[in-house]
């Protein structure tokens, strides 16, 4: 990756936006949607205020609001995490002739692990499991293949996001509730790892 990103990379990072809220209209209250997009314009998670007046304005997503302020809140050891599974699974990958060398391209992996788990913890703020916009996912596709970005440890990564996620799901509890939310929240991860892997196509 070139230091300097060129006009049309630049572009295509703009347009590479994840998640879409265009569809909630017919199932949101209306003034649920604007505190979403703030978030995403701004790159952002929601704030315990965003995350209150969603459960004010949308009381059943209670149990789904803890959630997505629990991984909100242990974003950084959670991508820590992912980041051993993918170095773990390709250990030459941040060395010269690898795919994350030299070190921007790994860093820029590392944020995209924490901008993907923001963009999961909407779609689950927002009980909303199709979340992604194909639109701006079919950009991100264009910007991998642009910076030729590791997609299979992209995908790796992502997975190990859902496993370090689940794990803390209910204090990492193994009882019937703590695993009924796991299942829960599973097809949130799921539905973007799929995103993802479509990339290879």
């Amino acid at each position: 990756m070139n230091p300097a990103l060129s006009e049309a990379v630049k572009e295509l990072i703009k347009k590479a936006r994840i998640v879409s809220f265009s569809g909630w209209e017919a199932t949101h209250p209306p003034g649920i949607i604007p505190l979403f997009q703030a978030a995403d314009d701004e790159g952002r998670y929601l704030t315990d205020e965003d995350l209150q007046q969603i459960q004010n304005l949308s009381p059943a997503t209670s149990d789904l609001i803890g959630v997505a302020k629990l991984l909100r809140d242990r974003v950084t050891e959670i991508v820590d995490e992912a980041r051993e599974v993918v170095l773990t699974t390709f250990p030459d990958i941040t060395q010269p002739g690898g795919g994350l060398y030299p070190a921007p391209r790994a860093e820029a992996c590392w944020r995209d692990f924490w901008h993907f788990l923001r963009c999961i913890t909407y779609g689950i703020a927002g009980n909303n499991a199709e979340y992604t916009s194909d639109t701006g996912l079919h950009y991100m596709k264009m910007l991998y293949q642009e910076l030729q970005v590791p997609l299979e440890a992209m995908v790796v990564g992502l997975e190990g996001i859902k496993t370090a996620s689940l794990k803390r799901i209910d204090g990492e509890g193994e009882d019937a509730i703590a695993s009924a939310c796991r299942r829960h929240i599973a097809p949130y991860f799921d539905h973007l790892i799929e995103r993802l892997k479509s990339f290879r196509i």
